[in-house]
């Protein structure tokens, strides 16, 4: 561009900027308004083809409408439930039939076994969205006329309803706290005004748009978005957009060191880093579009919302950042301004990756074999991370008003009580499926669905389309292994009775399908996205011994990761287990992201190699990658860390797991085990490229500049 006009010098980043300031003016407003297309409606995102999913399908029939059941429960302060306070609990929960929002007639007021509560299921209407609070908060104040009692509403309308809660305001609080944690971590590493704000503004624009693009998809139906796809974009496109962007920035600092010219520079830290970012992102978003292989509605939907939001990341740090240092140039990095001094300063790099440098180059087996070593012991308590799904008093981080209700309503009552296990069989063979549910352990009762208002029963089964319904309530907690067991037997049982035909659902066998979904989804996915990352790895470095090292490494801090995970989980911060798809999730942010770091060390040390030979050119590249790539790690652990501020146990599991586990691999794959690894295996590592063999890479020190032309 030496020798172009001035004016067209100027021109395409002038273009460039007035493109993204009419993006982010017209679209940014979108990452704000996700909510209003968003869906916390947890039957949307059952496996497709599960057993209970077909049961939601076929109770409808049995149902005036859909409804999702809120159970509420009275209490006696203190002595035993009166008769008066029975029929008064009947009465407040009879006012309610009728009124919007509530589908059918509440059942009757059960007293528990010890006399002391009182239960009524009140059936709400499934697609209350927003009003769904004032419509609890409606049969909370009639239920609260019973004197004599305490009141509180569990069930899955109550836990829908709390979740609501707990994304409230999840656009501004998420982006709000990841956007200053990255800035407080840019300010204080940079040691700059104008660069930490450029690299904001960056990641802001590419969230406006990638939200934008999915409220558009999501508005017509092609992709679905709930609270937790939500959340997990906006920080995938923050830490991602700044990863991009630091690169990038530090390729332009440097070659403008040497070249003097800012748009040149420009273009030679677009072109030298660009193969780095986009194959860095393909892995992000290809790993992600692998969840599409997935039977669980909401990894689906992860998969290409993260896929479109990586894309979106990658367009702002190629275009628009570029095209604002040209326009900035040095004044960027104000007050430091870089000048020929940098160059040498780059060359030699900072002085702390110099002496981590001269470790690894001293005794690289040493490194590599103690590094691995303690990898492999932190890996070794991963099976103890149980993905069994959380109990329900688990799933909120702190306490929840459905939480404690649940807890008294299993007190009380029977463990599943509100949420019994729904059996769907032939009506001929009635009898003989009511028979084996009965005779199932950990079944406490087993009543039809009765044609008198459709409520389970006495009265004559309700029959349509030649089938019944029959509701099993179990003794354990509906969100127990004990319960998932029996619904597993329940299932062999009515399975057995011929010509019946019976499915089972209800709860208990969503969580039980959920779990064996995803752990059939892992051995799918899982080695699907290695594949991936794999080829991409490859084709970048046109080797295939180091790409394998690289996955291996990258597998084997996910596991350490984990079995870190299963420690602090279990002993500090009180979960008895993960959900389900947790692990899944974990893997594929992690390896994704982490196999980012290792692209961008190794693009850099393959570039170096070519010129100085394998073992200076790790060298060279660990010291000139090591403080940016160090600050990305840094900052992505800090945005997924962000998190966090949603109280849902999902959310900060997976939070710690991506933070953790990138600052892991930031500071001991990357930085030790992969460069020594590289260095002790020697040439070799890059067969069967031209690199393997000796006398390559050995010439002369070619300048920066000279190697741009």
């Amino acid at each position: 561009m030496r020798n172009a006009p001035r004016w067209a010098r100027w021109i395409v980043p002038l273009a460039l900027l007035l493109v993204w300031l009419g993006i982010g003016g017209t679209l940014g407003p979108y990452a704000g308004k996700l909510g209003e297309v968003a869906t916390n409606d947890q039957a949307a995102f059952l496996p497709r083809s599960a057993e209970s999913t077909k049961v939601i399908e076929a109770r409808k029939a049995f149902e005036g409408a859909q409804s999702v059941p809120a159970i509420v429960v009275w209490t006696a302060d203190g002595a035993q439930v009166t008769a008066g306070q029975q029929e008064a609990a009947a009465r407040a929960v009879g006012d309610l039939a009728g009124r919007p929002g509530i589908t059918a007639p509440p059942s009757p007021a059960v007293v528990s076994a010890d006399g002391l509560a009182v239960q009524s299921v009140v059936p709400l209407a499934p697609d209350l969205g927003e009003e769904l609070p004032a419509v609890l908060d409606e049969v909370r104040e009639a239920a609260q006329r019973v004197p004599g009692t305490s009141v509180g509403i569990a069930g899955p309308a109550a836990t829908q309803a709390d979740l609501s809660d707990a994304f409230a305001g999840i656009d501004g609080l998420l982006v709000g706290v990841a956007l200053g944690a990255v800035l407080l971590i840019l300010l204080l590493v940079y040691r700059s005004v104008l660069l930490p704000l450029v690299i904001i503004v960056s990641a802001v624009f590419a969230l406006g748009l990638a939200c934008a693009v999915v409220y558009a998809l999501a508005d017509r139906g092609a992709v679905r978005v709930d609270g937790q796809v939500q959340g997990i974009l906006s920080i995938l496109v923050i830490g991602a957009s700044t990863d991009y962007a630091l690169l990038v920035a530090a390729r332009f600092r440097e070659e403008l060191a040497v070249r003097g010219d800012r748009a040149d520079a420009a273009l030679a830290a677009v072109r030298r880093s660009a193969g780095a970012v986009t194959a860095s992102a393909a892995t992000v978003a290809l790993g992600l579009l692998a969840l599409l292989a997935s039977d669980l509605t909401n990894n689906r939907a992860l998969g290409p919302v993260g896929a479109i939001g990586i894309v979106c990341a990658v367009l702002s740090s190629l275009t628009f950042l570029p095209a604002v240092l040209v326009l900035l140039g040095r004044t960027a990095y104000w007050p430091g301004v870089p000048g020929p001094a940098d160059a040498d300063a780059s060359a030699e790099g900072h002085r702390m990756w110099r002496r981590i440098a001269d470790l690894i180059d001293r005794a690289p087996r040493r490194v590599w074999v103690s590094t691995s070593v303690l990898l492999v012991v932190l890996a070794g308590f991963s099976p103890a991370l149980s993905s069994k799904g959380v109990p329900l008093d688990e799933i909120f981080v702190g306490d929840a008003p459905s939480v404690g209700a649940q807890q008294t309503l299993a007190r009380h009552f029977p463990g599943g009580s509100g949420n019994p296990a729904v059996v769907i069989a032939a009506a001929d063979r009635a009898a003989e499926v009511r028979a084996a549910a009965e005779g199932t352990d950990g079944v406490a009762a087993v009543v039809p669905v009765t044609s008198g208002g459709g409520r389970p029963g006495t009265g004559t089964p309700l029959v349509v389309d030649g089938r019944v319904r029959l509701d099993a309530t179990l003794e354990a907690a509906a969100d127990s292994d004990a319960a998932k067991r029996t619904v597993q037997e329940l299932r062999e049982r009515v399975h057995a009775v011929a010509g019946a035909d019976a499915l089972v659902g209800g709860y208990t066998a969503q969580q039980f399908d959920t779990q064996q979904t995803s752990a059939r989804d892992r051995t799918v996915i899982v080695p699907v996205v290695l594949g991936i990352i794999l080829l991409i790895l490859v084709a970048l470095l046109r080797s295939v011994l180091v790409p394998v090292l690289l996955v291996a490494t990258v597998a084997l801090n996910f596991l350490a990761t984990l079995g870190v995970s299963a420690l602090v989980f279990g002993h500090l911060l009180g979960f008895s287990g993960t959900d389900a798809s947790v692990p899944l999730y974990g893997f594929v942010f992690l390896v994704a992201l982490g196999v980012d770091y290792n692209i961008f060390l190794m693009s850099r040390v393959r570039e170096e190699s070519l010129a100085l030979g394998t073992r200076e050119g790790v060298l060279r590249g660990l010291v000139t990658t090591g403080g940016v790539i160090t600050s990305a790690g840094v900052v992505l652990a800090a945005t997924f860390a962000a998190l966090m501020v949603i109280p849902l146990a999902f959310l900060v599991q997976i939070a710690f797991i991506v933070a953790f586990g990138v600052l892991l691999d930031t500071l001991v794959v990357r930085s030790l085990l992969v460069p020594a690894l590289i260095i002790d295996i020697g040439p070799r590592a890059w067969w069967p490229s031209a690199l393997s063999r000796p006398g390559t890479g050995s010439g002369p020190r070619t300048a920066p500049a000279a190697r741009a032309r």
